[in-house]
């Protein structure tokens, strides 16, 4: 699926929900319960071709040590909405300014195992990137072509076994880094949204 701005505009504005979401990790029982509200940006990025970028997280962090996310964490209570959420968190996280960020579309909720309902948020950021990712938490800030992110032939389906269960997800590999778990869902929820 290739998409250049405009129409990733049209198909954003036009387009609902998918009709069918991904909730999590197939097999994890309990994400009903996932209340804790957080929320993600995923910026995509208005080069000549659109990308989407993505942040590693240092090895020190206590959850999610190493993996591949996209800015974003759990909402404060004075935070007036999910959008806002995700705006704050990427400021936060890789000092991405508010002010360059066109919010676009928001994707379906995602609850995780580990208790938390995010809510994606879209965000259009035109370059140039002026980035200062907080050293505590980002190793390190990348993209992917959004084209790459729409081919199904680019997602695989793995298990691993989970408190005694084998659970399915998505993965991406890109170039020397991997994308899974609940980004990797997001990113199939995006798919959907758009195909």
């Amino acid at each position: 699926m290739q998409l250049d701005l405009p129409e990733l505009r049209r198909r954003l504005e036009r387009r609902g929900p998918p009709e069918f979401t991904l909730f999590g990790d197939d097999g994890t029982e309990g994400r009903e319960f996932a209340n804790t509200a957080a929320a993600v940006l995923i910026p995509v990025i208005a080069h000549g071709e659109l990308t989407v970028l993505f942040t590693q997280r240092t090895t020190e962090l206590k959850s999610h040590a190493g993996q591949v996310s996209f800015p974003g964490g759990r909402a404060e209570p004075q935070d007036a909405s999910a959008e806002f959420t995700a705006l704050r968190e990427a400021g936060e996280e890789i000092g991405l300014a508010t002010d360059r960020v066109e919010i676009l579309a928001r994707l379906p909720d995602y609850r995780t195992r580990t208790g938390f309902r995010v809510t994606p948020v879209i965000g259009l950021v035109m370059p140039p990137l002026e980035l200062a990712p907080d050293p505590r938490e980002v190793a390190e800030v990348f993209e992917v072509p959004l084209a790459f992110l729409l081919d199904p032939n680019n997602r695989q389906r793995r298990t691993r076994e989970f408190q005694g269960k084998t659970v399915g997800y998505y993965v991406f590999e890109y170039q020397d880094r991997v994308i899974w778990g609940a980004t990797a869902g997001m990113l199939v929820n995006l798919y959907r949204m758009l195909e």
